[in-house]
């Protein structure tokens, strides 16, 4: 029943009290989003390029990336900064995230936006895993994990460093990630790319709730949120029919980057990644942990504080989602 709820409170959100016009100045930040070339990634970069943040828009295919860039410079009279990575292809995540680190030493925001949804079932990564939880969730877990040192780095007592990870209310769909079919196996093409894309969902909460478990007592503030129901490019995979019905009841993209604009801008997002709270000790500020609440906290449309699927806040669980991530990228 709680699930139940969850879904209908996510998906019928009264009007938003946030909009782009309370984002904060943001000159001094770098900020990567990834998927930026469209939808909801684009309209991310706009409006952190309109309050002056220097962004880089992290995609895998240059031709449409530098068009986004060359409609949000139109837009905005900012330029945005091209990332080449492909989430689906684990040296490709080193490469880009290697270029990065040389041309920049802070990061204060990283919005692991990208994705891909119900894709066909035979479509994999570059390294055989299930293409959705190979880009969805391993893909960004180590595009962040590589770009930690940097993120750490970055994080002040005043600022701490930002992951905003982008979820879906398909997360409320699994109990359980099962991973027997995070790649290619007869049980994965018999859960079908519906079930595969829920259990990439539930695992991008897992992942952002393991992440503020482990970090956040470190300066970093990590949260995961379902952006909306939206009309973007990530229903291209969805039959042309089921499409046309399904845009009668879903939203702009301009309204999917609320949520996250919201966590990764404002004041009060930082706020919301397990309390996080500063104290002098011995003239130098560290950084304090609240323990009493230690998850990241799951957002909902739009900028709200929702429930998440109570599998994501299960900590052994996420443990042994990390612990496999982890091992997966071992040895890249």
């Amino acid at each position: 029943m709680g699930i139940l709820i969850s879904a209908v409170q996510q998906s019928f959100p009264p009007k938003s009290k946030f909009s782009v016009n309370d984002i904060p100045d943001l000159a001094g930040q770098v900020i990567i989003v990834t998927g930026a070339n469209t939808g909801v990634g684009k309209e991310t970069a706009k409006a952190l390029l309109q309050h002056n943040a220097k962004v880089y828009i992290a995609a895998r295919s240059e031709e449409k990336a530098k068009a986004a860039i060359n409609d949000l410079k139109s837009e905005t009279g900012k330029e945005a900064h091209l990332l080449l990575v492909d989430l689906a292809d684990l040296p490709s995540i080193k490469r880009a995230a290697a270029e990065f680190t040389q041309k920049e030493t802070q990061l204060h925001v990283l919005f692991n936006n990208g994705g891909v949804m119900i894709p066909p079932v035979d479509q994999l990564t570059a390294q055989k895993f299930d293409l959705q939880f190979g880009t969805n969730v391993l893909g960004h877990f180590y595009l962040t994990k590589l770009l930690l040192p940097t993120l750490l780095a970055t994080a002040t007592p005043e600022k701490p460093a930002r992951v905003v990870n982008t979820s879906s209310l398909a997360s409320l769909n699994v109990s359980t990630i099962d991973f027997n079919t995070v790649k290619d196996s007869p049980a994965r093409k018999k859960l079908g790319t519906s079930n595969l894309y829920s259990q990439s969902k539930l695992g991008n909460v897992l992942f952002s709730n393991e992440l503020s478990r482990r970090y956040a007592d470190q300066g970093i503030v990590s949260v995961s949120l379902n952006p909306g129901n939206l009309k973007t490019d990530l229903q291209r995979h969805v039959p042309s029919v089921v499409r046309a019905i399904m845009n009668l009841t879903l939203y702009p993209a301009a309204y999917g980057a609320l949520t996250q604009l919201w966590a990764g801008t404002t004041d009060e997002g930082k706020t919301l990644g397990g309390k996080v709270r500063f104290v002098r000790s011995f003239f130098v500020f560290v950084f304090a942990f609240d323990r009493a609440n230690e998850i990241s906290q799951y957002l909902i449309p739009w900028a709200r504080v929702g429930k998440a699927n109570p599998t994501a806040l299960d900590p052994e669980t996420g443990k042994a989602l990390w612990t496999w991530l982890e091992e997966q990228v071992a040895d890249i």
